[in-house]
């Protein structure tokens, strides 16, 4: 009779699992733009080329284009302009400095308790 004995201690040098290298796909070593690279184009020089071939800055196409868009019943468009243009001339945070006060706490405790009796004599559960 044979007895098989298992070893009791692992090595700390192996992983636990064994881990799968990808066939497709995935990360490769070296791959992709280096470090520190800057892009083909900037956007300054997007700019100067859309002034340069229509003689206008960006922002003078923009609006022209913004009024085409309405003269010609283009909605979608008109709205993408909207929100481009909104976006730019609105903040996207504001800040609004509130001072609370004894009156006003006071004030927004009576309007409470006022729109509660409402909306409970509006259901019929009066007091």
């Amino acid at each position: 009779m044979t007895t098989v004995t298992k070893p009791t201690t692992t090595q700390p040098d192996q992983p636990r699992y064994k881990i799968k290298s990808p066939t497709r796909g995935g990360a490769r070593p070296g791959a992709g733009r280096p470090k520190g690279s800057t892009p083909r184009y900037t956007l300054e020089d997007l700019m100067a080329q859309v002034e340069h071939h229509t003689g206008k800055s960006f922002a003078e196409q923009v609006a022209i284009n913004y009024a085409q868009a309405i003269a010609r019943a283009d909605h979608a468009g008109v709205r993408d302009y909207d929100k481009i243009l909104l976006g730019k001339m609105v903040a996207d945070k504001q800040e609004i400095a509130t001072v609370e006060s004894e009156d006003a706490t006071v004030q927004k405790a009576a309007a409470f308790a006022a729109a509660l009796t409402s909306l409970t004599n509006g259901r019929g559960n009066t007091q």
